[in-house]
């Protein structure tokens, strides 16, 4: 059984508890992150820790926590997890208040759960096959650069997918790609140039996207920062995504057609490989 961390204290995952009052629950009034963990190591916590200060900064919420007591708490569940790979999956609320529409007392103590989820991330069979992804609408909120946990419309995106026989969704909004259900959306075009949305309130500021779009610059990959279309990407040589979790996952069929040859594409392969290098060198 994992120990999870519920509000200052490590117990095992059936014993940890939240009001019903918490504004998580109640209102969706909370921020998450998910660092990823190889070699029983953290993977851009810094990255994840300035994303995390930025999201409660947005909505006004206390932080629960430093940066150092933060990295305490996470190295303590992976030493009571015995955690080689995998996640660790941190949520910040609002804290528990009385139902109201309203926030609460400025001094009202924010909630902290963190647990582990342990999974395979270097293996994973999509490198080598490649997703399959169909378009929907995107009908979430404004604010999709801050990371709420109001996910009720990617998780109903990501189960159309799979009941078109898909394995995630990228959304769309005026003809134009966003992002994925829970990843960013890349194309590479017939020159190799590297097509991504650039940075706005419309989609997530990744932090494996920041990283892979660093190293592909110094890889002498070209890369353009723009929205492109559903029709540019059924076109492209290539398609991808990253997130967290995914690292980088090669696209090769869009609403059932296959995009370049149907196979994972060389950039996609070149820079999974080289982001997973930096990882395994900057964990922490």
């Amino acid at each position: 059984m994992r120990t999870v961390y519920v509000n200052g204290v490590f117990c095992p995952e059936d014993e940890g508890r939240i009001s019903i009052f918490d504004r998580g629950f109640l209102f969706a009034d909370g921020v998450y992150e998910v660092v990823s963990v190889l070699d029983g190591k953290l993977i851009d916590f810094a990255g994840h820790m300035a994303r995390l200060a930025r999201s409660l900064g947005e909505l006004s919420m206390p932080a629960p926590a430093d940066e150092t007591a933060l990295l305490a708490i996470h190295r303590e569940l992976l030493a009571r997890n015995q955690l080689a790979e995998g996640a660790v999956y941190m949520q910040v609320t609002r804290g528990v208040a009385d139902r109201d529409f309203l926030f609460p007392p400025e001094d009202t103590p924010p909630s902290l759960v963190l647990f582990t989820q342990a999974g395979s991330l270097r293996d994973k069979p999509a490198a080598r096959t490649g997703l399959r992804v169909v378009t929907v609408p995107d009908l979430r909120w404004a604010r999709r650069d801050i990371k709420t946990v109001q996910l009720l419309y990617s998780s109903m995106a990501k189960t159309e997918a799979k009941r078109r026989g898909a394995d995630d969704a990228w959304l769309v909004e005026d003809g134009r790609v966003t992002e994925g259900s829970s990843n960013n959306a890349y194309i590479v075009d017939a020159s190799g140039r590297l097509i991504t949305r650039p940075l706005s309130h419309a989609i997530l500021p990744g932090i494996t996207r920041t990283a892979v779009l660093r190293l592909a610059g110094e890889a002498g990959i070209a890369i353009e920062e723009r929205a492109f279309t559903v029709e540019e990407a059924l076109a492209a040589r290539e398609a991808f995504i990253t997130s967290a979790s995914s690292f980088v996952l090669p696209v090769v069929e869009i609403d059932g057609q296959p995009i370049g040859d149907g196979r994972p594409g060389e950039i996609a392969g070149r820079l999974r490989e080289i982001y997973i290098e930096e990882a395994l060198k900057t964990a922490i």
